[in-house]
């Protein structure tokens, strides 16, 4: 078949819950669910006091056709168990008001991008929870509203008295708020170009008066110096140090990779809340930035777009939360997690240190997934091609492998078994594609049972093979070969099964596990194979991969 378009169609999918939890992998949701721009904060559970709760405050990339939605959702987990997140619904709409007219009734305008949520405090203890939802209609962009709960809903509570449909306030793109431990509030916002503010405690949206807007707090990515800020404000205070975290623009080579990209969470320090700045360096690199076989910086996932998070301390442990871009387009941004260490010198002069954190599809489960269970595809943290993965403007349609959006429309919340999702495709490969899995958790193995690998694949035009290794994609690297399996051009999905052989050396702690594809016929640059998804109604037929005893 010369130059035929040969392609291998494959899922790994599972079950990922039967009850309104998850298993807290990477992405963190549900596979379904697309909340970008994540801020989490620890607060206490209004319904429990005493215990405290996680919450995850982010846009809703629901519209499919650009970016965020018009809704913002709220999803937690109690800080002891964070394999147990919880919807807790919408906590605020654009097309509501306490005036109850659409605040745009075409529906065209009114979209909200990243937000923010702060909490005061009364002199009676009593808590007001504030979120800043980046309304982009016209004259609404500084909008705040405010609740009595953390998770909602939330009330405009900052109308324009002379122009009704509009909020008054300085916050711009971006924002991001925070109360010191003295009470008073500062603000931070920009797009290209940062700016903070002491804002107005009566108000929680106005420069303090007196003060003054500081515009480039740091330097942006159009101008010289270090810091490169393009946008995702975020602000914490660590000990006696304000840590200022952002998206970054890297410069065009930097790291090794041949492209600018605005994919790096970065950040910045100081010992006062609007600076001076000192740079840090960065904390995610969403492009999951990899070494291929001769040594050279890949990206190893999808190197557009922007990333938009931040950090919080959880049960003693650090972590970075930001997202990841999947499928064709921007539009279908996944939430995602990774652990990091947190150093901080107290007294003047201090440095803060911030580990970067690995792109990996583990997320809390910090020993690894656990491979006797169902792992859907859509866990790839690594899932390129020989050609690289490139972005093509202005579709922003890439080349190689990418993990399919898969959505959820009708009313996807609803049910006991509402994260269940039975696949998530990796497609578009070609031969010499790698998609990959960090980690899995060995010593949740047997090592007195055979082994063998369960895989449901379909082969379209072509045949070929998967080679399964452990420890790195390439036996140079120390990769060991576990398991092969041929795959015949068929037009149906398939049962595969594949008997694994695991060496001893690999047979414990957490190992990266790596599917490689060949075959025989050399594709053009345009051909691809394409892991995808058989999808059948059946519950015994949902599609997984899983390590069996026999």
């Amino acid at each position: 078949m010369k130059n035929k378009v040969r392609k291998i169609l494959m899922i790994l999918s599972c079950l990922i819950s039967l009850s309104f939890t998850l298993s807290a992998q990477n992405p963190y949701l549900p596979l379904w669910e697309f909340i970008p721009d994540g801020e989490p904060y620890v607060f206490e559970d209004p319904d429990c006091p005493g215990k405290y709760r996680v919450y995850i405050y982010g846009s809703h990339d629901n519209l499919k056709w650009m970016y965020c939605g018009r809704d913002q959702v709220v999803w937690s987990a109690p800080i002891e168990d964070l394999t147990r997140w919880r919807y807790d619904g919408v906590i605020f709409k654009v097309n509501e008001s306490p005036e109850l007219y659409k605040l745009n009734a075409d529906g065209t305008d009114d979209v909200l991008f990243a937000p923010d949520v702060t909490v005061t405090t009364d002199t009676d203890g009593k808590k007001t929870y504030y979120l800043f939802p980046n309304n982009q209609g016209s004259g609404r962009n500084s909008m705040i509203a405010k609740s009595d709960r953390p998770d909602g809903p939330f009330t405009v509570c900052n109308w324009n008295k002379e122009r009704p449909r509009e909020t008054f306030g300085c916050l711009g793109f971006d924002p991001a708020v925070f109360v010191d431990d003295d009470g008073r509030v500062y603000g931070y916002w920009g797009f290209g170009i940062s700016h903070g503010a002491e804002l107005d405690p009566a108000t929680m949206c106005t420069v303090k008066p007196g003060t003054e807007v500081v515009e480039n707090m740091i330097s942006g990515y159009r101008q010289e110096g270090i810091f490169r800020f393009f946008e995702a404000s975020s602000i914490r205070k660590i000990e006696d140090k304000y840590v200022f975290i952002y998206s970054r623009t890297t410069a065009e080579g930097e790291d090794g990779l041949p492209n600018a990209s605005n994919y790096t969470l970065a950040y910045a320090y100081s010992e006062h809340p609007l600076g001076p700045w000192t740079y840090g360096g960065t904390i995610i690199d969403a492009r999951a930035r990899e070494y291929d076989e001769k040594g050279n910086v890949i990206a190893s996932a999808m190197p557009g777009g922007n990333t938009h998070g931040s950090i919080c301390k959880i049960g003693g442990q650090w972590y970075v939360f930001y997202h990841r871009q999947i499928g064709t387009d921007c539009y279908a941004r996944q939430a995602m997690v990774s652990a990091i260490d947190v150093k901080v010198e107290k007294g003047k002069g201090g440095k803060v240190v911030i580990s970067r954190g690995e792109f990996n599809s583990e997320g809390f489960l910090l020993e690894g997934l656990n491979p006797m269970q169902r792992i859907s595809a859509g866990l790839a943290c690594w899932h390129t091609n020989p050609g690289g993965i490139k972005e093509v403007y202005p579709h922003y349609v890439y080349t190689g492998s990418y993990i399919r959006p898969v959505y959820r429309d009708n009313n996807p919340y609803a049910g006991d078994n509402n994260h269940k999702i039975p696949f998530a495709p990796v497609v578009n490969n070609t031969s010499g594609s790698i998609v990959g899995y960090k980690y899995l958790n060995m010593n949740a193995v047997p090592r007195d049972k055979s082994l063998q690998m369960q895989l449901r694949l379909k082969a379209e035009d072509t045949d070929g093979r998967i080679r399964i290794m452990l420890g790195s994609p390439w036996t140079t690297k120390g990769g060991v070969e576990i398991g092969l399996v041929d795959v015949k051009a068929g037009s149906t999905c398939r049962e595969f099964y594949a008997p694994l052989s695991i060496p001893a050396k690999l047979h414990k702690g957490k190992q990266p596990l790596f599917f490689v594809f060949e075959s025989e016929t050399e594709a053009s640059p345009s051909v691809s194979f394409m892991i995808s998804s058989c999808w059948h109604a059946h519950k015994s037929l949902y599609l997984w991969r899983r390590i069996l005893i026999l």
